[in-house]
């Protein structure tokens, strides 16, 4: 076993290595940059990464203002909208952002710096990447583990109940209540629990809209605290489970069905066991493995990339809604600090996976494969 993780330890160097690498290269060509965006300040015509989805007639002032690194406008500059400014005012903003120096020295400084997980510091905010991290991070965190623990403490028994009662009404119904469910994207299920739950709702305005906690979050005892807690994050997780609960349920239900028809369980049941020992001292280890093998990448979703758009639907500031930011915005330490963190996670929770494989079935040996 410790020779296996030792292994799998020393493999994520390489594989960090290639995702750093390649994303690298391809901002390298990316249109734009952080030094587009600051001329396009000095002419006013910036906007917010949120804004850009209007398609305002700022956005569109900003988007002629940006070219191809490497295309010259009339002035010979390399960027558009630097027409009038200073050659050593250019070449300042360059040295300010670390573009004075050729891109291979500029990849092998930042791998050495995430090595120290040195992210340096954001270049259109006043704080260093590592503490704007740490500051969105809650957010984040509460959504894709509360999310996580929703959906597989609900889908899990009640993929065993319906393998269970296969093709009985109880299944059809639940069934078609799950694909419903797995068919409405996450943000328009938000939407509609916003409209038909939230404050301000001509139906029920039960929950709020806005945060994790309330302005007075700070006086409450700290039983009123875990209520005020659950009162504002309850709409974001059940915009969130939809789809990974249907997704979780039809799985366990298809992998208990597999395992209940194999010979080895007929020969459980011919021995006298009961339909429980059967299920949970033979099948269950086995079925589950098809649902662990899911859990990181349901995990990783949920912690990131499913958190965007639930994130800017009920206005939560988290690492979701971070990273695209900072992306719109070419706010390059920040991008490559979130796509850097993730990947590590997603590494190391793909560990865990196979180690809870070994734990849950002892005949799985990593190792000797």
């Amino acid at each position: 076993m410790l020779a296996y993780v030792l292994r799998r330890l020393l493999l994520m160097i390489p594989t960090l290595f290639g995702i750093m690498l390649i994303s690298f290269t391809i901002v390298q060509f990316a249109p734009g940059g952080p030094i587009e965006r600051v001329l396009a300040q000095l002419q006013g015509n910036d906007v917010s990464a949120t804004a850009r989805f209007t398609g305002g007639a700022g956005d569109l002032a900003q988007s002629n203002n940006v070219m191809q690194p490497g295309a010259a406008d009339g002035s010979g500059s390399k960027y558009r909208g630097a027409q009038g400014l200073d050659t050593k005012f250019i070449k300042q903003l360059e040295a300010q952002f670390g573009f004075d120096k050729p891109a291979p020295e500029r990849f092998w400084q930042m791998l050495k710096n995430y090595a120290r997980f040195d992210f340096g510091k954001s270049y259109f905010r006043d704080i260093s990447v590592l503490e704007l991290i740490k500051e969105k991070l809650p957010v984040s965190v509460s959504l894709g583990l509360w999310m996580t623990l929703l959906s597989y403490g609900i889908s899990i028994p009640l993929g065993i109940r319906k393998a269970m009662r296969d093709g009985s009404r109880f299944d059809v119904w639940t069934s078609a209540v799950i694909i419903i469910g797995y068919a409405i994207p996450g943000f328009l299920f938000a939407i509609l629990l916003i409209v038909l739950l939230g404050e301000g709702s001509s139906f029920l305005p039960l929950f709020p809209l806005r945060g994790l906690t309330s302005e007075h979050f700070a006086s409450l005892p700290w039983w009123s605290k875990a209520l005020d807690y659950l009162h504002h994050i309850t709409l974001p997780i059940l915009a969130m489970a939809l789809g990974a609960f249907a997704t979780s349920t039809l799985l366990t239900k298809n992998s208990f069905l597999d395992e209940i028809k194999k010979q080895y369980v007929l020969t459980a049941r011919m021995k006298g066991l009961s339909e429980t020992d059967v299920l949970y001292g033979h099948v269950f280890c086995n079925a589950m493995m098809i649902v662990i093998a899911g859990f990181p990448a349901a995990f990783i979703h949920a912690f990131f990339t499913g958190s965007l758009l639930i994130e800017t639907v009920f206005s939560l500031d988290g690492l979701g809604l971070l990273s695209f930011e900072s992306i719109i915005n070419r706010d390059y330490p920040v991008v490559f600090a979130n796509l850097y963190i993730f990947s590590l996670l997603g590494l190391v929770v793909n560990l865990l996976s196979d180690m809870v494989y070994m734990l849950i079935d002892p005949r799985i040996d990593f190792e000797g494969r």
